[in-house]
């Protein structure tokens, strides 16, 4: 059995607030967007997500990884969000395992009106308590930590795997939106 590196008393501090701030900031986020547009705080990140990217479309494998949330439950959120209108699926003539995430114009629709809420409720909730050099800091970290993670040993990651109707670079984007 190799030894222990217990956490420092620093290292839990920072632990246990990056732990807490994540959890209260989703916890907000969620109950806004709930209460105010009838999203969970995910159907608004697939919105978002969506919305960037090129044609408003995403390989359903690309999403998932994207949002680092797996297959089978982007499926169920996506056929909830068909159901009210906000996104489509379409399959790929050249590839039929590959099917797309397309948002809709209503989709769309219900972004521009959500987005500047929860934008105004990230800033005010956790930019405006930070330092420039607090941000850039965490963004640095974090970015360290998302890269690590994805290039571990023994996870599996969504990547394009280069066919027709694949997005490539979608993961890479994802990466860099994180700060990687």
């Amino acid at each position: 059995m190799g030894h222990t590196r217990w956490l420092t008393d620093e290292e839990k501090r920072a632990w246990t607030a990056f732990t807490t701030a994540h959890a209260l900031l989703y916890r907000r986020l969620e109950q806004r967007a709930k209460r105010d547009f009838g999203l969970s705080g995910l159907q608004y990140e697939i919105l978002a997500r969506l919305s960037e990217a090129p044609n408003r479309e995403l390989r359903m494998a690309e999403l998932a990884g994207a949002l680092v949330n797996s297959k089978s439950g982007l499926t169920y959120q996506i056929g909830q969000m068909e159901k009210l209108g906000l996104v489509r699926r379409r399959s790929c003539p050249s590839d039929d395992r590959a099917v797309f995430a397309v948002l809709t114009e209503e989709g769309m629709a219900l972004l521009e009106r959500a987005a500047p809420d929860h934008v105004g409720l990230v800033r005010e909730l956790f930019f405006d308590v930070l330092t420039t050099e607090q941000v850039r800091a965490l963004a640095d970290g974090l970015g360290e930590v998302t890269r690590r993670m994805a290039a571990g040993p023994g996870e599996t990651r969504a990547t394009a795997d280069g066919a027709a109707c694949s997005d490539a670079g979608v993961g890479a984007a994802a990466a860099a939106d994180l700060g990687a």
